[in-house]
Formats: structure tokens, sequence, C-alpha cells
């Protein structure tokens, strides 16, 4: 009897072990392109935002920035998904008023100027599905190189004289969109 029941016990706790689902959470590993997000007031003490993009960090890798943001086509403005912008008031691109909200932002990029758009697409992948009939705004401005390099795409705010200053930079490529209030 005394066997029985160790045989029993031993027979119960291996079918239990063997029962068991030992698999843990599965997590997708680092994004070659993380994401990354700027705003002004940039101070993590400031809560009162003005501006702030979602963006992807897409890095050079030896690569020309034309060959992954190329000329006279629409861009994400980064990686993975499109960029999405937040305006925390009421502020203007160019001539447009554009209220305060969160809107996609992509760019065209060209060797002379930049074009600038915002569109009220949302949660959008990359710029496969860009719909020039939902733009909110769009602005030309000028490309500027700089002597430094670059390795991954950024977007830094400044305060401007009359707004805030978006400036975008990847190899020696710097665009400024210059955001008003």
């Amino acid at each position: 009897m005394k066997k029985l029941s160790i045989i029993t016990a031993l027979s119960f706790a291996f079918t239990m072990l063997l029962s068991l689902n030992v698999s843990g959470q599965e997590f997708a590993p680092m994004d070659k392109s993380p994401m990354d997000a700027a705003s002004f007031p940039s101070s993590y003490k400031e809560s009162n935002k003005q501006i702030k993009i979602v963006y992807s960090r897409p890095q050079l890798k030896g690569r020309e920035v034309s060959k992954l943001a190329p000329n006279k086509e629409v861009w994400r403005t980064g990686a993975n998904e499109a960029a999405e912008l937040t305006l925390y008031e009421d502020m203007k691109l160019g001539d447009t008023r554009i209220p305060a909200g969160t809107y996609t932002f992509y760019v065209i990029p060209g060797n002379e100027e930049w074009t600038a758009i915002i569109s009220k697409d949302l949660n959008v992948w990359g710029s496969y599905f860009y719909n020039q009939a939902n733009d909110v705004a769009r602005l030309n401005v000028p490309v500027k190189e700089d002597e430094n390099v670059l390795e991954a795409f950024s977007i830094a705010f400044e305060e401007a004289k009359n707004g805030i200053d978006m400036h975008l930079g990847w190899g020696k490529t710097r665009i400024t969109v210059p955001f008003t209030k």
C-alpha cells in the first residue's frame, strides 16, 4: 500500500509538471529605429507643452539620406509609423491656422527645399496611404547643410520670435519648420 501511494504521488507530480505552462511572455526585440518624442518647452519640469511630436529615429548606417527619404516623395518623417504631431494650442504653418489637436506630420524632401505637411490622418504606418485631400496645411522650407553629421534622424524645438521652430536634422541636412501663433 505504501509503495502504491509513493508511485501514485510521483505519477501525480510528474503529470502536474508536464501540464504546467512554463512559457513566459514573449517581448519584441528592441526596434532598429526607436521611437522618440520632442516637445516645446523641452524641459521635463514644464508640464504646459505647446507642441509635441512623436516619431521613430532611423539611422544612416552608411546610407545616404536621399536613399532613405527620397526627393519628391512623401516621407513619414522618421521610420515605422508616420510622425504624430500634437498642437496644444492653435498655431499657424505659413498662412494656415491649425486648430489645437493631433495630426500626422509628413515631409516631401527636395534638394533646395522640403515641403512640410500637416495631415488630419491618424494612426498611419509609413506614408503608403498618404492622401493629399486630408492635408490641413503645407509649407515649403529651405534646406541647409551643416558640417556635423547626425547619424540618427532627429527633431528638436526652439523658441522663435513669433512662435516655435521645429528643427529636423539627418546626415548634414537641416530643415527648420516655423510654427507661429
